[in-house]
């Protein structure tokens, strides 16, 4: 990044900036306590909590998603809850519904597991569309509306999805709306040879208690400060590049929206904390660039028969843009 850009950037209080990288790192070190995987799954997870966006979980069976969910909501110090998606599972079975109180004989709120800071969707694409697109308000306006009567959600308010792949037998397809509510998609793979190794080792030992390492309070403090860090006009330039050559491809049908730019923008943002800076540079947006942007682009028919993935296109994007590397 040329100096101007630099001088250009609003600036955060070092001090400031240091207080959020040790908390943060130390956020990652106790999901590791528990996880054993990539550390950069963690760190997309925080990611997407000081950009304020959701995340979709991808991978096969067993590869401890929802340990990790839980792990991080617990050193977050966040309230959690969890949703197991079936084919029989209900909209109200989500949001909640008024019951009738026979001592009081009067209807009360019995609030479904959407009223937590993170909640897991787990097997999201397990349940049809019609359960599925219950999330779809409380995604994007932090609110549902029960019975007519609108409730707000707590804040902050994160929905970590996980889906099985969808060749599997007895699973939806998302639809194109709900997954662009997602900031991320995030696949998970396998530990390495040495991780699983240490997994092994573990079992049945008991699960480490993980220590809250962050209030409520100071997570809206931490996405606040996120929002300061300071984005030029070469990367935003630069963002809008990207995007505009994911609709430009020829093997795509609908490439990335205004909101996959602004997404990519919150993200990388969010990148640049996480690295102890005050500005993101095109470095930062290129590390969040696959996460944020494949799962919103859709391939023709017959492209996506010939092999062809949506990481193609980003990757190709990536390639093929001009950028000028920090």
């Amino acid at each position: 990044m040329r100096s101007q850009d630099v001088q250009a950037a609003p600036r955060l209080q070092p001090e400031e900036l240091r207080t959020a990288l040790a908390e943060l790192k130390a956020v990652q070190a106790e999901v590791s306590r528990v996880y054993q995987g990539p550390a950069s799954v963690s760190q997309m997870l925080l990611v997407s909590l000081l950009a304020g966006g959701h995340v979709l979980l991808e991978g096969v069976p067993g590869v401890a998603k929802t340990t990790m969910v839980n792990a991080f909501a617990e050193a977050v110090g966040a309230s959690f809850k969890r949703i197991q998606f079936t084919p029989d599972l209900l909209p109200g079975d989500i949001t909640g519904t008024f019951v009738l109180d026979m001592k009081e004989n009067a209807f009360r709120l019995r609030r479904g597991p959407i009223f937590a800071s993170v909640v897991l969707g787990d097997e999201i694409n397990r349940a049809p569309a019609k359960t599925q697109s219950a999330l779809l308000e409380a995604m994007q306006e932090r609110q549902v509306t029960i019975e007519g009567e609108t409730m707000a959600l707590p804040a902050p308010f994160l929905v970590l999805a996980t889906q099985n792949p969808v060749e599997q037998e007895g699973v939806y397809p998302l639809p194109e709306a709900q997954l662009d509510r997602f900031l991320l998609r995030i696949s998970m793979s396998y530990p390495s040879p040495q991780q699983e190794a240490k997994m092994l080792a573990s079992h049945g030992a008991g699960r480490p208690a993980i220590r809250p390492v962050l209030t409520i309070k100071r997570v809206l403090e931490l996405i606040e400060t996120t929002r300061k860090v300071g984005v030029t006009d070469t990367v935003q330039r630069y963002i809008v590049a990207l995007a505009i050559a994911t609709r430009e491809h020829r093997a795509v049908l609908l490439g990335a929206s205004p909101r996959a730019s602004l997404a990519l923008q919150a993200a990388a943002r969010a990148h640049a904390i996480l690295n102890g800076r005050d500005y993101a540079n095109v470095d930062d947006v290129r590390r969040v660039a696959r996460p944020v942007l494949a799962h919103r682009i859709i391939l023709k028919p017959a492209v996506a028969v010939g092999g062809v993935t949506q990481e193609d296109i980003v990757a190709a994007a990536l390639r093929d843009v001009p950028y000028d590397p920090a």
